[in-house]
């Protein structure tokens, strides 16, 4: 079996909130792939678990300083190759983005493509992989493109859903695409469905140490907790509404929201709004390391996913899986990929986004029969250990990468 020296482009790594990434990452250095990640921006500094601390001296960061290079590297490939150059320009910088964001982010994950695919060049890269649909693969495109290495990407969650204004022709270059979701791989198919057949579920593993067991006491003042980023496709108001519901009900609990973005303030005028901010914590961002401290002292997970008018969804949140594997009964809305794991009344509860009431209702379901929340748990929890193995699964990673693929057709120099 040909193990190929690999390149892996992200914006940033490790990142505390990746923890999926950086596990898939550290399993294929166990395996024995030559792997060297690539960040666009600078080196993650905060936040970061003792394990990750460890491999930050192996990540090449780009950072802002890189700009003061693309000159000379996009002249270094001028010079070499013309007629990619010249088609390259004709696609991200003038293109117009949803977002200036999503378009800043594109704009630079572009010049840092010139940058790295001479590094490539150098290095003996034989694939480049971007774990993240948008700027990551942009950058991975770009540097296939000029090299000649083969390239693939992974769509997950708003990284492709909306899509960015490149991704068909991303799809359509790549020599793979994984999905981390049954849901995200057929969202794929269906926007290019001529290259379906190179398109393939990757499901993230999570770890399955044996972790403790939630006490699930289920006794007043009842412990609910939801975990995440505070981005708007997450519906965290959405639970915050249906806490008050409970409160006006009589149920004595106590929700914490651990997690961060800028939308947390926005939450917490919400809460106290509501009349609820007494029964609401946030604790913040919470290092990978300490939210197993979070899953046993809980006795409900709550993930109460929107799809935002925009089109972002999530994707399979693997915060759901973990707490699972601590035998914490999981109440979470229907979206994406989160079906795949919470199979109403039999692994958890799943109630319609965007609906308050419906959450509401399924949590005081869950808190009034203890017995019944601890079966789907422990039921959810076998799901997790037979479909989210890590060796398993990246296993299926590294093999998908040792296959010899020629890169895609290429404008002549």
């Amino acid at each position: 079996m040909h193990l190929p020296r690999l390149a892996y482009i992200l914006l940033w790594f490790p990142k505390p909130s990746e923890t999926f990434i950086f596990r898939e990452v550290v399993n294929l250095w166990k395996q024995g792939l030559s792997l060297q990640v690539y960040t666009l921006y600078g080196r993650s500094k905060q936040d970061l678990s003792p394990e990750m601390v460890e491999v930050v001296p192996r990540v090449v960061n780009l950072g802002t300083t890189a700009v003061w290079g693309f000159p000379r590297d996009f002249r270094y490939w001028w010079r070499r190759r013309p007629a990619v150059c010249g088609w390259l320009l004709r696609t991200i910088p003038g293109r117009r983005w949803r977002s200036l964001e999503v378009g800043a982010e594109n704009l630079w994950a572009f010049w840092c493509g010139f940058t790295l695919a001479r590094r490539f060049a150098a290095a003996g890269i034989e694939h480049i992989h971007a774990p993240w649909g948008n700027g990551p693969a942009t950058a991975a495109w770009v540097a296939s493109r000029l090299a000649d290495i083969p390239f693939s990407f992974t769509g997950r969650a708003i990284d492709v859903s909306p899509p960015d204004g490149a991704l068909r022709e991303k799809i359509a270059d790549a020599v793979l695409v994984r999905a981390e979701s049954r849901d995200k791989l057929n969202y794929l198919r269906s926007l290019a469905p001529e290259a379906a057949d190179k398109m393939v579920l990757t499901y993230n593993g999570v770890p399955l140490e044996t972790q403790s067991e939630a006490p699930v006491a289920m006794v007043p003042p009842y412990r609910f907790l939801a975990v995440g980023r505070f981005a708007r496709f997450k519906g965290f108001e959405v639970l915050i509404r249906a806490a008050r519901i409970l409160a006006e009900g009589g149920i004595d609990f106590h929700l914490t929201l651990a997690g961060s973005g800028w939308r947390g303030i926005y939450l917490k005028l919400l809460s106290r709004a509501l009349g609820i901010a007494s029964r609401v914590s946030f604790p913040g961002f919470v290092t990978h390391d300490k939210v197993s401290e979070l899953f046993s002292q809980a006795d409900v997970f709550v993930m109460p996913s929107i799809v935002h008018p925009t089109g972002e969804s999530d994707g399979l949140p693997t915060v759901i899986l973990e707490a699972l594997m601590h035998r914490l009964p999981v109440v979470a809305s229907e979206v994406a990929g989160i079906g795949e794991v919470i199979r109403d009344g039999r692994t958890g509860r799943l109630v319609p986004p965007g609906d308050p009431e419906a959450l509401a209702a399924a949590i005081a379901d869950m808190i009034n029969d203890r017995a019944a929340a601890l079966a789907m748990a422990v039921q959810g929890r076998a799901v997790v250990q037979e479909v989210f193995d890590p060796q398993r699964c990246h296993r299926l990673v590294r093999d998908l990468f040792t296959r010899r693929e020629s890169p895609p057709h290429l404008p002549a120099s």
